[in-house]
């Protein structure tokens, strides 16, 4: 079983643009599909909402467009959702700047990016007011900052881990300052986060997936090797990040990608991104029962362009793929793909 379609259509509902997307299966088994709605172009910067589409019957239909957070003249991007099972609340990371202060003012330190909290305590129907965690969670020599894009993970510490990423301001020069990929983490529900593991340089945007003895493994974006993933390990819960490897079978194009453990399907590890080594087309579902060591089974999605994405498992038990896609460039639409172990098994 394979089915498609459109969540956000670029052109239509006021928005230029839609990009970015972020998955959550709650614990009532509501689905929620975020990404930014980018008002007056396609770029990075301007004025950027976050917006929201809700599921209550595993992904086959879905609710209107929700704003969760929009501001006038700014860039509000990067959705990346949690949630904690003890209390249910849905935590959703996101960043900010101003919608003239780009990507390059910011490397520049002309422009502040600066990093936002919000929460949900009602499956994301409604969301509190945002509250600026920048000092707890930036270093004052980093300038860059992105949370996810994608989703978070609880492990079965009870411990919330969110995937980011950061630049270092050593030269204010985008082409030499080093990216790093990170970690923040919540071993309280949320009432406090912490700053975790540092990848080495190189690494950007990632996602991040526990493994069944326990450890915590990073996928990420490579600014170093430009045609391969790069993953690092973590064994204390993303506190620090160690054993590092470019992981050869997993080709990129540098773009983000995403990671997800399939419980019903031999407990293994899914894994989605354009599998190019030039360019941003082939969407690609991997399969792994190994732990990531290996990916024997690749089931090609979408062979045309294609960018980023994001996967959940769906309460019944169906993988959801939430991705960038077009005929003549990614960024055509947000579609949701829902499969089944025999699509992934078909020739």
């Amino acid at each position: 079983m394979l089915d498609e379609q459109v969540l956000f259509a670029s052109g239509t509902l006021g928005y230029h643009t839609f990009r970015i997307p972020a998955l959550l299966t709650s614990s009532s088994g509501r689905v929620l599909a975020f990404g930014e709605g980018r008002i007056h172009g396609p770029g990075d910067a301007g004025t950027i909402e976050l917006v929201l589409r809700r599921s209550d019957d595993h992904g086959s239909n879905w609710s209107d467009l929700q704003v969760v957070v929009k501001e006038a003249d700014m860039t509000c991007g990067n959705p990346c959702p949690v949630q904690d099972r003890a209390t249910g609340t849905i935590w959703l990371w996101f960043c900010k700047n101003t919608a003239e202060g780009g990507e390059g003012l910011i490397v520049q330190g002309k422009a502040k990016r600066t990093v936002w909290l919000t929460h949900s305590l009602d499956d994301g129907t409604s969301w509190s007011e945002p509250v600026d965690m920048t000092d707890r969670v930036m270093q004052p020599d980093w300038t860059w900052y992105a949370t996810g894009p994608g989703h978070g993970i609880q492990l079965q510490s009870g411990r919330m881990v969110v995937p980011c990423d950061h630049m270092v301001g050593i030269h204010l020069d985008r082409t030499r300052d080093p990216y790093h990929s990170h970690v923040v983490y919540s071993d309280d529900g949320g009432a406090s986060w912490h700053i975790g593991g540092i990848v080495r340089d190189g690494t950007n945007e990632c996602e991040v997936v526990e493994l069944l003895n326990g450890d915590v493994m990073i996928n990420c974006r490579n600014y170093a090797q430009r045609s391969q993933r790069a993953v690092a390990v973590s064994r204390d819960l993303g506190s620090t990040f160690g054993e590092f490897r470019w992981d050869e079978a997993l080709v990129e194009p540098v773009c983000q990608a995403s990671i997800v453990r399939w419980p019903q399907v031999n407990n293994g590890l899914l894994f989605a991104n354009p599998a190019s080594a030039t360019d941003r087309v082939c969407m690609t579902i991997r399969h792994s029962t190994d732990e990531g060591l290996s990916w024997p089974r690749a089931k090609l999605l979408h062979a045309g362009p294609a960018a980023y994405s994001d996967l959940v498992i769906s309460a019944d038990g169906n993988a959801l793929c939430l991705y960038e896609k077009g005929q003549d460039w990614p960024y055509e639409t947000l579609t949701l793909a829902r499969f089944d172990a025999a699509w992934l098994a078909e020739a």
